[in-house]
């Protein structure tokens, strides 16, 4: 058992290597907020074009999330030996495999002849993406961690900038772009991919502060535990064999069965409390940050077309807050506690929600203000916390609970903010008039109505005028129903605050023994960690 000790060391320094790599490392991040930002952008776009209902383009939306979670945790337990290198060449062929898809969508739909062969292929590309970007998080958070493991919160702060970096780039570049061929937004993915490939060819990687300090295989799997393999098994079968396949109960029970017995015999142990308590917190949180941020081109569309301005500003702005306040996150960690942060963070986003979905004109702008400063500092942070506090579970407990919010977000959060909408919708609109455009869906939360929009077109104009007006009140309203996941993450970090300052303060644990100095570094693409 490897000794853990507190430290509060002045900060380390870095060579050209480093910065290379860090920078590198950025970029990638980049890339997959790129593709995030276009779907997002692209959503109404492509519903319009394949005859996507609200909650297919939900599950679209969150196929383009949650098996990031599942490359995440799944790489996590093999990144050690198999190099950090190979798996940055998965993620850059996974990446251009997805723009190729996308891009080609329009002439591989008719090969298939099937009424939803559109949903289809969008959904395979950007699955394909996702676990593309997953692979990405698994490796970039654990080499930061490593090479700044004394100031772990910071840097992962100034890392985690890239998203919403690439989030504004992104967004101005289909803004000018405007109304042209969707595929041309598309193709924008491959600016930041192809600079990021080609800067990882040349980059040398550390070993990961676990294998540096000596710790095994058997802690960083004791860290995380068996309840922490059973939320993330629950999630990935859950989607995968439950919604995506169609299993049964008793299927999906009898594999997760097998799956949580095999990994307790190897890890012996139920898991951290601590961990398993962040994980859970991370379901709302990527909801209200990922959740929002992947439906908000939508969601604020019909209130900025009445301003004459393109929907997507409103998450330009707002990222654009957000990469400036990650860039400037030492000094505010410095001054703050992580979790005193999260605690600000979670009561200033939840009045940001809620400010959003009562907004008209330009308090917009204002209330996104309020959102954007909000959500800043949610993810970094909490990946910081999970690393300082539990350096022994290496890059499993630390990408895990990157995996936990992703998979929450994607198999429960999107569908479910677009499940509201349609709610809104069959509630308000006239019931003659629904009952001729609803039909009847299977998703994640069991059988549901939705509107099909093929037969919103055979309405007269005054009734479709009607449904798109209830739809777009739909849409306000779900953002004040997503005020509430804010709510509860406040409550679960106050109760943390509590529980440290019983114990005399919050502080990091450094595995003693590890340090991130040149001879911890190891070969480019090629070149194994362990």
């Amino acid at each position: 058992m490897n000794a853990v000790s507190t430290s509060s060391a002045p900060p380390q320094s870095t060579d050209a290597n480093e910065k290379f790599l860090f920078w590198a490392c950025f970029i990638a991040l980049v890339a997959t907020a790129f593709g995030f930002m276009i779907r997002g952008e692209l959503l109404d776009t492509w519903g319009r074009e394949f005859g996507l209902n609200e909650v297919e383009k939900g599950q679209i939306n969150g196929v383009g999330v949650w098996p990031m979670g599942v490359s995440i945790v799944l790489f996590s337990l093999v990144i050690d030996k198999i190099g950090y290198g190979r798996a940055m060449l998965f993620a850059f062929a996974a990446h251009i495999t997805y723009a190729v898809i996308v891009i080609s969508a329009p002439s591989l739909i008719p090969m298939f002849h099937a009424k939803h062969a559109g949903y289809w292929v969008l959904y395979v590309g950007n699955l394909i993406f996702a676990l593309g970007n997953g692979t990405v998080e698994a490796v970039i958070n654990p080499v930061v961690a490593t090479m700044f493991s004394r100031q772990k919160t910071k840097w992962l702060n100034v890392l985690h900038a890239g998203w919403p970096g690439g989030l504004v780039a992104a967004g101005l570049l289909t803004i000018a772009i405007g109304t042209a061929d969707w595929r041309l937004k598309v193709a924008c993915i491959f600016l930041p991919v192809l600079v990021y490939g080609g800067m990882m060819l040349r980059c040398k990687f550390p070993l990961n502060e676990r294998v540096a300090a000596g710790a095994s295989y058997r802690d960083m799997l004791g860290e995380f535990g068996i309840l922490g393999a059973l939320i993330v098994l629950s999630l990935i079968i859950r989607e995968m064999l439950g919604n995506d396949f169609g299993f049964s109960n008793t299927v999906q029970l009898a594999v997760g069965a097998v799956a949580l017995i095999a990994f307790g015999l190897a890890a012996r142990s139920l898991g951290r409390p601590m961990l398993i308590f962040l994980l859970l917190i991370m379901i709302p949180l990527a909801t209200t940050e990922i959740g929002t941020d992947g439906w908000i081109t939508s969601l604020m569309k019909p209130e900025m077309e009445r301003l004459g301005a393109n929907a997507a500003w409103v998450l330009v702005y707002t990222s654009f807050i957000m990469m400036i306040l990650r860039f400037s996150a030492g000094p505010i960690v410095h001054r703050i506690s992580p979790l005193g942060l999260l605690a600000i963070s979670s009561a200033v986003a939840a009045c940001g929600l809620f400010f959003l979905s009562k907004s008209a004109g330009f308090t917009i702008l204002a209330a996104a203000t309020v959102y954007g400063f909000g959500k800043s500092f949610f993810w970094p942070t909490m990946l910081g916390v999970v690393s300082e506090r539990f350096p022994k579970g290496g890059a499993l407990t630390l990408n895990a609970t990157g995996g936990v919010g992703m998979l929450g977000v994607g198999v429960l959060g999107f569908p479910l903010i677009g499940l509201l909408q349609e709610n809104v919708v069959r509630e308000k609109l006239n019931p003659a008039v629904y009952q001729q455009v609803s039909t009847v869906k299977e998703g994640v939360f069991g059988e549901y109505q939705a509107v099909d929009p093929d037969k919103v077109k055979l309405l007269s104009s005054e009734e479709s005028k009607e449904v798109t007006t209830i739809a777009d009140e739909g849409k306000k309203g779900a953002l004040a129903t997503m005020a509430i996941f804010p709510c509860i993450m406040l409550v679960c970090y106050l109760i943390l605050i509590a529980y440290f300052r019983a114990k005399g303060g919050y502080q990091a644990e450094v595995l003693a023994g590890h340090a991130a100095d040149d001879s911890k570094f190891t070969g480019g693409v090629e070149g194994p960690v362990e």
